[in-house]
């Protein structure tokens, strides 16, 4: 059976979260494409990950038989979180833009799951795993735009879920979310909306891609 691990992350509610929208629908489609699959949903806003701190990390460079009590249960985490990695065959990660970067909870995520020798590394266990961001903002950091230099979300994500993981990785970019809000950028709010509509063609688009890929 096909798995799919969902990771949100916007601390907006369905409804009002642009990421939100668009990792339902994209979850919509998989699942009528595999009715009887498994999703694994971590929602990092509702649930969050402690960060990594030194017992965890230190965890990750020791032999398993030398860890204390404190070591083993912190290691158990970061199992379990690339057990759900290396279960899914494909993954989709709400990344919304927060202060020009992603949301600390899946800074969080990313820290406890990068385990060098087995998610990452020479051979990363989940290499080659599709996984489509959707890296919603406020404004627009487009190339050619004011604030591209502010980009830091998908420049990141890029590195650490390829360059890292291994991870064949896509995007979806849902712009200027702020407009309806945001009296100064009223006159954007058509692009807005047009953004929100391709993002929501595309979640369906890769979604039906995905699940044929995983089908074959």
């Amino acid at each position: 059976m096909a798995t799919l691990l969902l990771i949100d992350t916007s601390v907006s509610p369905e409804g009002v979260s642009a990421s939100r929208a668009v990792t339902s629908a994209f979850r919509k489609t998989w699942e009528e494409q595999h009715p009887g699959g498994t999703v694994i949903h971590r929602d990092l806003a509702v649930d969050p990950l402690p960060h990594l701190d030194g017992v965890a990390a230190s965890a990750g460079f020791s032999d398993p038989a030398t860890h204390t009590p404190e070591q083993q249960a912190a290691f158990a985490l970061r199992t379990k979180l690339a057990e759900e990695i290396e279960q899914a065959d494909a993954i989709v990660i709400a990344a919304p833009m927060y202060n020009f970067t992603i949301p600390s909870t899946l800074k969080a995520w990313l820290d406890q799951a990068i385990i060098m020798g087995r998610t990452s590394g020479e051979n990363p266990s989940a290499k080659g795993t599709p996984v489509v961001v959707v890296a919603s903002r406020g404004g627009s950091y487009a190339p050619g735009t004011p604030r591209e230099g502010f980009e830091y979300v998908q420049n990141y994500l890029e590195s650490v879920l390829a360059g890292g993981f291994g991870f064949e990785v896509d995007f979806i970019v849902p712009e200027l979310t702020m407009a309806p809000v945001n009296p100064a950028m009223a006159e954007l709010i058509p692009l807005f909306e047009a953004s929100r509509e391709k993002a929501q063609e595309e979640a369906v688009t890769k979604a039906k891609e995905l699940a044929k890929r995983v089908a074959a």
